[in-house]
């Protein structure tokens, strides 16, 4: 680090084909956490302040949107993930909670991509069709082509 700079060292930057790639890693993580807030705003105090109030205010409203979403017809989880977004450019938390999912995601649609794990949920998928083309054909052969609220009861 400069003495008089909040800015990083520039070999904590760069990669070192020495490192290696856990301390790459590491070096990534820890470079670029804290607030985005422009140099003006964070010279100030009391500005600084409500810039964060106004970031977690709206952070908030877009998560809870999120969060009604699951409920209703919407794209929930897009849509916390952005409100987690919008938090990470101020707060450190939450930079690293949406890092940590980052990671996780990455790591998940790997494992999707495995030929096992692929076969699996291919045959789960077939297995779910199956069931659901017999349970229709049950039900058209029970009741016809009539929607569930107009069965007369028996």
């Amino acid at each position: 680090m400069n003495t008089g700079s909040d800015e990083p060292d520039e070999a904590a930057v760069t990669p070192d084909p020495a490192r290696t790639e856990a301390e790459t890693d590491r070096a990534r993580d820890r470079r670029g956490l804290g607030s985005r807030a422009p140099a003006f705003v964070r010279s100030r105090r009391v500005l600084h302040l409500s810039w964060q109030a106004g970031v977690f205010v709206v952070g908030l409203a877009v998560v809870v949107a999120g969060i009604v979403m699951l409920a209703f017809p919407g794209p929930g989880w897009v849509v916390i993930f952005g409100g987690m977004a919008i938090w990470a450019t101020e707060f450190v938390w939450a930079q690293l909670a949406l890092r940590w999912t980052k990671r996780k995601v990455t790591a998940m649609a790997q494992r999707a991509l495995d030929p096992r794990v692929r076969r699996r949920n291919i045959a789960l998928t077939v297995t779910g069709l199956v069931i659901t083309a017999v349970l229709a054909g049950v039900y058209v052969r029970e009741f016809g082509l009539t929607v569930p609220w107009d069965i007369a009861h028996r």
